[in-house]
């Protein structure tokens, strides 16, 4: 029988608790010795209490408290980007490893489909943004085949699935995910866009993804992004294309400006239509943009506890 590693989670919104849901039910390799917030009627650690998890109303303060903390090997940190420096700073000095869902990128950016395994022993792990681990495989996917030259996405999200957090931190959403399209996804530059959609009933999370791309073959490029799709479903059932591939020759004769380049391009323009359906483990269908954030954060978790539980084995 394997040892399960003991992990913690700071926070206790929609996405703390999601993860919560997902650890307790899927996880065969972690154990979650302990949910921290700062509100006491919240409602993600009134479940906690009755599902028999350690809690604490008093943040990471609080969880250094508990009977679980010197046992604790990883944290997922579910708050915000102002909040993440001091519980990094925390955890490091406790010799914890951090699973950063915010998108304060204090430690290199993961997306698990990627690069899940470039990091593994980082004291720190960024998880870019709900948009970045949705549309980064893809850019990925066209990088492998051809020299992505500019990619742009736009993730379209219900409002309702934006909870304080996710608002508080739209600026750090672009910054981030526009940085990590091309430090992970592998373009020359990049840049993103997010949209909070009211529309009632609420709407599955909807990603598009341009890239111009140099070299390669379309048919080579398409069978790239399905074969990418494909692999980002083994963790995300629910993540899938919406309608095929499309790929446009940009000819000498009428080459594309980019603005944010100030150069022509010519080459192929690809455009993916993505949608992101949640699990339901405990959020809505149409708030993919939070379970493809939290199902990425317990990817990422296992693969550290599996590279640690080897370290220790050798």
């Amino acid at each position: 029988m394997s040892v399960q590693t003991k992990v913690a989670i700071i926070g206790s919104g929609n996405i703390g608790t999601d993860l919560m849901f997902k650890i307790l039910r899927r996880s065969r390799h972690l154990a979650l010795g302990g949910l921290a917030g700062v509100d006491p009627a919240s409602e993600g650690l009134a479940r906690a209490k009755r599902l028999g998890v350690a809690t604490t109303d008093r943040g990471i303060d609080g969880l250094r408290e508990l009977d679980c903390w010197p046992e604790v090997q990883i944290v997922f940190d579910a708050t915000s980007a102002a909040a993440h420096a001091r519980h990094q700073e925390i955890c490091l000095a406790d010799g914890k490893v951090m699973i950063d869902l915010t998108p304060a990128a204090v430690g290199p950016y993961v997306v698990p489909v990627v690069n899940g395994d470039a990091h593994l022993n980082a004291q720190n792990l960024n998880m870019v943004t709900c948009g970045g681990q949705a549309t980064i495989p893809i850019v990925a996917a066209v990088s492998s085949v051809a020299r992505v030259r500019y990619a742009e996405i736009v993730a379209s999200i219900a409002s309702k699935s934006a909870g304080p957090g996710t608002r508080a931190n739209i600026d750090e959403f672009t910054e981030t995910t526009s940085r990590a399209i091309a430090a992970v996804g592998g373009s020359d530059r990049g840049k993103a866009i997010i949209i909070l959609n009211p529309a009632e009933p609420p709407l599955v999370m909807r990603d598009t993804v341009y890239c111009l791309a140099e070299g390669g073959e379309p048919a080579a490029i398409k069978a790239a992004i399905v074969k990418m799709v494909e692999s980002v479903q083994a963790y995300v059932p629910g993540y899938r294309l919406k309608q095929e591939v499309q790929i446009e020759r940009i000819g000498d004769n009428q080459p594309i400006y980019i603005p944010d380049m100030s150069e022509k391009f010519t080459g192929y323009k690809v455009t993916t239509f993505l949608e992101v359906e949640g699990a339901g483990d405990y959020l809505p269908s149409y708030a993919g943009n939070l379970d493809i954030m939290t199902s990425a954060a317990l990817n990422t978790a296992e693969r550290v506890a599996a590279a640690r539980a080897g370290a220790v084995r050798a």
